[in-house]
């Protein structure tokens, strides 16, 4: 299975043509990969436009609605990204959480997501780390209630995001994640699902992110027990986010 790197542009950039602009210039700087899976994960209002200009690169959305069609005003549904082409979509991530999104949430819209035939991207992580280890069971639940209900043969359809909150960069007091941080983490999320699964072969991608940066991506690739990155700030810069791809589909050689 390939690798993948995935961009979450968050709610940047400020129009239309500075996000064509920072698209296009993504995939000319990583026209020569072929070993690696790139997503770009935008706002919603760019997804038609960047959609016409490439389908080298997968595109993403950065959530959907708990239901999937009603009188909800505002909200995006599962449906209407997969029929403009978008592939996959960023579910829970803490940045949603902290507004008020919790597992119950999550789990409707994972499987909502499935229905529509998009690949979720479950973020999980801890707010912090504690010298009991008690964030191993806060990881462990946040798992077992946002895929409670998903069928066994869905689980590999679905990508985990491990973001540790206190290695975000617009959380208060951050601090740096490491790849021993990312890899004992990630054989973590593999024993709980493995559990669940019965079965190693059917298990999902699990990727890292938690301000990743060009600087550390190698680390955290080659050492940090991955099978790719979720790119937040970095993303929103061709170069630097190209330059993590190519990091990618060099350890894959």
């Amino acid at each position: 299975m390939k690798k993948i790197i995935i961009a979450n542009w968050k709610m940047n950039p400020s129009s239309p043509k500075e996000a064509g602009q920072l698209f296009s210039n993504t995939v000319k700087l990583i026209s020569g990969v072929k070993k690696t899976e790139v997503v770009i994960c935008a706002p919603y209002v760019y997804l038609s436009g960047l959609k016409k200009l490439s389908s080298k690169i997968s595109l993403g959305g950065q959530n959907i609605f708990k239901v999937e069609e009603g009188a909800y005003t505002g909200e995006i549904s599962a449906d209407m990204l997969y029929n403009i082409g978008v592939q996959y979509v960023i579910l829970g991530h803490s940045e949603r959480r902290a507004l008020g999104e919790n597992n119950l949430n999550v789990n409707k819209k994972i499987k909502i997501a499935l229905r529509a035939g998009l690949t979720p991207i479950l973020c999980v992580g801890e707010d912090k780390r504690d010298e009991n280890h008690g964030y191993f069971n806060f990881v462990k639940n946040q798992l077992e209630e946002c895929l409670n209900g998903v069928q066994k043969d869905s689980l590999s359809k679905i990508i985990i995001a491990y973001e540790p909150v206190w290695a975000i960069s617009s959380t208060l007091n951050r601090r740096d994640a490491n790849a021993n941080d990312s890899r004992e983490m990630a054989i973590f999320i593999r024993k709980t699902i493995s559990d669940k699964l019965n079965n190693q072969n059917k298990m999902p991608r699990i990727i890292y992110g938690g301000s990743v940066n060009e600087r550390d991506a190698e680390d955290f690739i080659k050492n940090g027990g991955v099978d790719g990155l979720l790119v937040g700030r970095a993303s929103l810069n061709a170069k630097k986010f190209s330059s993590i791809v190519k990091i990618c589909e060099a350890s894959e050689r």
